[in-house]
């Protein structure tokens, strides 16, 4: 009986204390807190974009919902939370730049990364991302919501945001890739920490395959007699990559002989085994402006948004967009 009396008064003590517990909560003034099932918010920026689908439609969207698809698109959920706030704010600035151009004239950007910059429907970036689909979600949603409106400027003016998946120990000079120089994408070293995915490939082709892929993209080359003989002096730019390689008396660009010969970047050697000739190549992408890797380590070894795009943009500011850049 004394066992049941106590327990009678445990549950009035816990019916009478809750209320008080529930008002305590409330009275902190906070807004409750998504849990890791949940999805935060994505706040509207205010300012709509005409963004050109690959199904050739053109969509009205809400900046904030076509940079949260960006950043979704272009770099790893996975990577620290101030890396996709650096990527937030480089792709803002890159699209508020953009602008109409002749592959879409009659829309402010498009989804074709080869043009504009990469973009995923939110919905098939969470099926993409599986049990981890609630947690990236308000990752990529934080990163756009608390860089606000924030762009990169050099000089009161916004530039072009530029930015590569991972380099080969340091970026690439806007001159190099190019030909012309830009103030602040100028080569600085780029820390890429550990993991990078095919940091290091290859490229296999046979002589012929050499021969043919060359002789397409410069025709007036002369490609006969020993393969060996074939490649001549190779300049490289002062971070190690391809600035010019001669080719069967032909000088292009490095940029240019990674377009010849599908490498992932123009940092590269080339050798030849028999009748095989090998590029081994490094880092991923034209290796100009910020890279995403790079980012990802300096945001593992503390560094904020702010101090990582003020690194790989020489020279420049990152504030709140002057009115005059933003769209209507």
């Amino acid at each position: 009986m004394k066992k049941i009396i106590g327990v009678a008064l445990i549950l009035v003590v816990v019916l009478f204390a809750l209320p008080f517990v529930v008002r305590q909560a409330q009275d902190t003034g906070q807004d409750p807190q998504p849990t890791a099932q949940e999805e935060a918010a994505l706040p509207d920026s205010g300012h709509t974009l005409r963004v050109k689908g690959s199904d050739g439609q053109v969509t009205e969207m809400d900046l904030n919902q076509y940079l949260w698809g960006v950043v979704a698109a272009e770099m790893p959920a996975s990577f620290s939370q101030e890396a996709l706030k650096a990527q937030a704010v480089a792709a803002r600035t890159y699209a508020l730049n953009k602008g109409p151009s002749f592959n879409h004239p009659d829309a402010d950007l498009c989804t074709d990364y080869a043009c504009c910059q990469a973009w995923i429907a939110r919905d098939k970036a969470q099926g993409n991302w599986g049990d981890k689909a609630a947690e990236y979600t308000n990752k990529i949603t934080t990163a756009v919501a608390e860089t606000g409106n924030q762009v990169i400027l050099y000089q009161g003016q916004l530039i072009d945001a530029v930015f590569h998946s991972s380099s080969s120990a340091a970026t690439q000079d806007a001159v190099e890739v190019w030909g012309n120089s830009v103030p602040y994408l100028q080569s600085v070293d780029s820390p890429e920490g550990e993991g990078v995915p095919n940091y290091e490939s290859q490229v296999t082709l046979t002589t012929q395959e050499f021969k043919d892929a060359f002789l397409k993209a410069q025709p007036t080359a002369s490609l006969e007699g020993d393969p060996a003989s074939w490649v001549g002096t190779i300049e490289r730019t002062q971070s190690g990559s391809v600035h010019a390689i001669t080719i069967g008396g032909v000088t292009v660009s490095g940029a240019q002989a990674r377009q010849i010969f599908s490498l992932r970047s123009a940092s590269f050697d080339v050798s030849l085994s028999g009748d095989t000739f090998t590029f081994s190549v490094t880092g991923f992408g034209h290796g100009v402006g910020m890279s995403q890797y790079g980012a990802d380590a300096m945001a593992e070894e503390g560094k904020g948004y702010v101090e990582i795009l003020q690194h790989y943009y020489t020279g420049v500011t990152v504030e709140e967009c002057p009115a005059e850049y933003l769209p209507q």
